[in-house]
């Protein structure tokens, strides 16, 4: 007999009653490391004290009212994204497969109201994931997230990553952008060279194609940079974003120049619950707190502590990690084992970690993870380790 809840997905049987920040605790009592934080979604860590107060204070005066009245919350976040970003306009969607819904609904408008309705096709890669509605599984195009689920919503195209020439020679007069991840998270931790990046933006500017981020997992902070994006010197046209700007709020935005978003106008799209003031008052002080360079700086330092631990770690054993991926606190092991065997034995040992592609496994802290939490994660991945090489 299937159960109340959809089972469409594989549940450990874990059940938490609390969280402070990078620690979880069940109704046992038991504490858990954290290194999935709700898949790079609690970028604050579980309860921070600063975004209980902006919660309890906005819950007790307004949580939503629709977009048919002006939100000062959602123009003051707005306001935000625009002066910390490329973007010269914002639209808010409840996660990040609306705004992959939205980002490609605006690239197919602005070229349909430039008179090019047939300039439609968007070109992705190999190993992305840009979300589970029909648009985003046409966009990643692999067997695990589309077959059942025919026909798909024609107009993409998809290429192997990191090839210059693929891209060039699939470009034609029906190329409307290119969405690509800087950072694939779901296939791996990724990371797309610099000189690939800025090679892709070239070739968008040089034939007039729209190029789309989707930084819904390596943006807002998770990198080191506000948005991933930065580390290159590159600007897209569009540009995606959830998770971690909610810090733990279902919260996502669509960011654009004003040149791409013109074909946006009244009535062209909508969301009943985007951009509430509760979820915007909350996005507002995340950003607030992340936006600060010094904030970042310690991300950054950070991050070096724990990447530079974990390859102490694989210089001590390789037989169960051969590989340490990523920028700043978005790290990934390459498995030499099962990576769901290394996800399980980590409950185990009270470490919490997620499942990626090709066989890694994926490292998400919060971005205000302490030193003394790095040590014990190092210290549990170590003991990890030595469980399955025994």
């Amino acid at each position: 007999m299937i159960s109340a809840v959809l089972p469409t997905y594989s549940r450990a049987d874990l059940e938490f009653v609390k969280g402070e920040g990078a620690w979880l605790t069940e109704a046992d009592g038991s504490h858990f490391l954290d290194l999935a934080y709700g898949i790079a979604v609690n970028s604050l860590g579980h309860a921070h004290p600063d975004l209980v107060q902006v919660i309890k204070s906005q819950a007790e005066k307004l949580w939503h009212v629709s977009n048919l009245y002006e939100i000062p919350q959602q123009r003051a976040l707005a306001n935000a994204l625009v002066a910390n970003s490329f973007a010269d306009t914002v639209f808010f969607t409840n996660s990040g497969t609306e705004s992959c819904e939205l980002a490609v609904k605006m690239a197919r408008k602005y070229w349909f109201e430039k008179g090019y309705p047939d300039k439609s096709e968007i070109i992705t890669l190999e190993g992305s994931f840009h979300g589970r509605s029909s648009a985003g599984i046409a966009a990643t195009a692999s067997e695990k997230m589309t077959k059942g689920f025919g026909p798909l919503l024609p107009g993409f195209v998809n290429i192997d990553w990191t090839d210059h020439e693929t891209i060039n020679s699939t470009i034609s007069d029906r190329t409307a952008a290119v969405l690509i991840e800087p950072i694939q998270g779901e296939g791996g931790i990724r990371v797309l060279p610099e000189p690939f990046l800025r090679g892709i933006k070239k070739i968008c500017d040089e034939n007039d194609v729209l190029l789309i981020l989707d930084e819904v997992q390596c943006g807002v902070g998770r990198t080191g940079k506000l948005f991933a994006h930065e580390w290159v010197g590159i600007e897209p046209d569009i540009m995606m974003v959830a998770k971690g700007i909610g810090g733990g709020f279902p919260l996502g935005a669509v960011l654009a120049k004003e040149n791409a978003a013109s074909g946006m106008t009244a009535g062209t799209h909508g969301s009943t619950y985007g951009g509430n003031p509760l979820g915007c008052s909350i996005g507002l002080k995340v950003m607030d707190i992340i936006s600060d360079p010094n904030f970042l700086h310690d991300v950054n330092r950070k991050a070096k502590i724990f990447h530079d631990g974990l390859l102490e770690l694989l210089k001590k054993n390789t037989s169960i990690f051969e590989e340490v991926r990523g920028k700043g606190l978005m790290l990934g092991l390459k498995c030499n084992v099962k990576n769901i065997d290394v996800v399980k034995e980590g409950y185990s040992k009270k470490l919490l970690t997620v499942p990626a592609g090709d066989n890694v496994i994926r490292l998400l802290p919060p971005l205000t993870i302490t030193e003394s939490d790095i040590d014990e994660a190092l210290k549990k991945i170590d003991s990890v380790m030595t469980a399955l090489s025994q």
